[in-house]
């Protein structure tokens, strides 16, 4: 297999064709075995609190949830103990692989995040199914390049192709998973164009794979089924907008409470598997005392993954019987910021879940709870409350993830068409622009420019944009040596030039050789080599020269490949004639003159 890959080329379709339908078959088979041991977890725990509650005993339901979620966090915790990758979201620990680590994430990670972050949401906590397929996925990837021995370069875009299928496999939305994992890697709205159509193929191959796990009448089915949704007309563009200014101020409280809680859980003084136990008793806490106050069923959802709400609010009218799909304002806010908490405790302290998936609960509860309100304040004039619901999941998205792009694309493969696809771009866009340094995964860097996997492309990027005949000096005197000339000449030569290198030319003026000041060293102090040897005795014949054609990446190429400081500037067509010399301090010059621009242009 081995050989078959390397008489391949590295940017063949075919070679990528393979890897990425190995990595999306894997990653499909693992998102389908997460989501049955997350579901049969989350269901026994389900049983017997419901099993509580029906005899009539809810303070015995209460304690055995407290107690169920301090345990699974704990389990949790022991987890991320032996496997320190597990812990978090696991978003953010790939990002973190594929910019710092080489694409490595070891080979215990999977199976790992696996288990932590079912106990994790099995038990109740907070979190999203998203983050740990995506990371179980890349783990996967780098894997397979593990055992094939591909390069760093292959290993991170099997990384990506990882995430992209555990994403589209969990959504189902094969294109936005794609897309969502090339551009999650930055916070500046970039790409890592090389993984794109690995990661599509991945991405459709773990999609295809997940919908055969599905009930034949649910498979291919968008997440919130095959609904029409109502499009948005010129005029709500100002409810829009205020939706997304109200996006990201609660965008804002949901990234500093993560921080704040994650710094906090941090500094505590205990052993590491106790601090998710403790953020587990707290969330559940926090989930009861909601419960119980507000006595609705519904805010149960400020625990577990909330995906229930979220399809409550984004259902369309049509598709529900006629009936309004929302939840009341304050129920709604209830749920959207008690999700924050929960989530922040679950996860923060060392919990195993993602962090996504809340992030769609919150965003479509502010949503729901704003499109109730403009349809009471403007009643005929705001639009169904479902479409601020589903804009509004994107937008937040966008804004704390950093994530415009493939958010908008994954609205339209959620929602099954592209009637929400205008006020979802604007929203997204708004939020990105307004977020600023909110950053839910801190592991991102701004663009591939600043990313360490990509030093030293944007070095080659630039002196390929600069030519020889822009650099080097036409100007200068350049002392030529004729190949007879004696070493004796030659020594007194040296001693009246700064030149350092001298290149030999033949009786017509044609460039012969080349050599430096210290080639002649080793004969000054034998003077009866001084009348025999000559310049030809002294020179190299294998003359390494660029032409004022050939970019400065070339030239650098040339510097290093022959050691030296200094490289002769030849006809294009007469290899012969010398024109100049390119000092290797003039090509850095340069570059760095170009890349202060491109810095200048960048700011600007």
């Amino acid at each position: 297999m081995n050989a078959f890959l390397a008489s391949l080329d590295a940017k063949t379709s075919g070679k990528w064709l393979l890897l990425s339908l190995a990595v999306g078959l894997a990653a499909g088979a693992a998102a389908i075995l997460f989501d049955r041991a997350v579901d049969l977890t989350m269901g026994v725990v389900t049983t017997r609190l419901e099993a509580f509650l029906s005899a009539g005993r809810p303070l015995t339901a209460a304690a055995a949830l407290l107690a169920i979620m301090t345990l699974g966090g704990f389990l949790s915790g022991l987890v991320s103990r032996w496997s320190p990758a597990t812990s978090g979201s696991g978003m953010d620990t790939a990002i973190d692989a594929f910019h710092n680590g080489r694409g490595r994430l070891g080979r215990w990670v999977a199976p790992a995040k696996l288990l932590a972050s079912t106990v994790t949401l099995g038990s109740g906590g907070s979190g999203g199914k998203e983050g740990p397929v995506s990371l179980i996925a890349a783990a996967l990837g780098a894997m397979l390049a593990d055992v094939l021995k591909l390069t760093d370069r292959d290993r991170r875009i099997l990384l990506v192709a990882g995430m992209a299928a555990g994403v589209g496999a969990v959504f189902r939305a094969p294109l936005a998973g794609a897309l969502f994992a090339a551009e999650i890697l930055y916070s500046q709205s970039d790409f890592e164009a090389d993984a794109i159509i690995p990661a599509a193929t991945s991405s459709i191959v773990g999609y295809c794979v997940y919908q055969l796990a599905l009930p034949g009448e649910a498979r291919y089915e968008p997440l919130f089924g095959a609904a029409v949704y109502v499009p948005a007309q010129v005029e709500q563009l100002g409810t829009y907008t205020v939706l997304a200014l109200s996006l990201v101020a609660v965008a804002a409280v949901y990234v500093l409470t993560f921080r704040g809680l994650r710094a906090t859980f941090a500094r505590l003084p205990l052993w590491s598997p106790l601090r998710p136990a403790l953020g587990g008793l707290l969330a559940a806490c926090v989930g009861l005392a909601i419960i119980s106050t507000t006595g609705a069923l519904q805010t149960r959802d400020v625990l577990s993954t909330g995906y229930d709400t979220l399809q409550v609010v984004a259902t369309p009218a049509a598709a529900n019987g006629g009936a309004p799909p929302s939840l009341p304002v304050l129920l709604l806010l209830v749920i959207a910021f008690g999700k924050i908490l929960t989530t922040s405790l679950t996860i923060a302290s060392g919990g195993s879940g993602g962090v996504f998936g809340p992030s769609m609960v919150i965003g479509g509860c502010v949503g729901a709870a704003a499109g109730q309100l403009f349809a009471s304040l403007v009643p005929g004039y705001a639009g169904p409350v479902e479409s601020y619901a589903v804009v509004g999941m994107a937008g937040f998205f966008a804004g704390c993830a950093r994530a415009p792009f493939s958010t908008v694309i994954m609205v339209s493969e959620l929602t099954g068409g592209y009637e929400l696809l205008l006020p979802t771009l604007g929203v997204s866009t708004l939020c990105f622009l307004l977020s600023g340094r909110l950053l839910l995964y801190p592991a991102q860097v701004a663009t591939r420019l600043e990313s360490p996997a990509h030093r030293g492309d944007f070095i080659v990027d630039v002196l390929e944009g600069l030519k020889v005949e822009e650099v080097y000096d036409r100007q200068r005197a350049i002392v030529k040596i004729p190949e007879q000339m004696p070493l004796e000449e030659i020594v007194h030569v040296l001693a009246n030039t700064r030149q350092h290198y001298f290149p030999v030319v033949d009786a017509r003026g044609r460039m012969i050789g080349i050599f430096a000041s210290d080639d002649v060293r080793s004969y000054l102090y034998d003077e009866t080599l001084w009348h025999l040897a000559n310049a030809r005795d002294v020179m190299t014949a294998a003359v390494v020269s660029v032409t004022p054609d050939d970019d400065l990446g070339t030239a650098i190429r040339g510097f290093t490949s022959v050691a030296t400081d200094e490289l002769p500037v030849v006809d294009v067509d007469d290899r012969g004639e010398l024109l100049g010399t390119l000092r290797h301090k003039d090509a850095i010059a340069a570059y760095n003159r170009r890349l202060i621009e491109y810095e200048r242009e960048r700011a600007e």
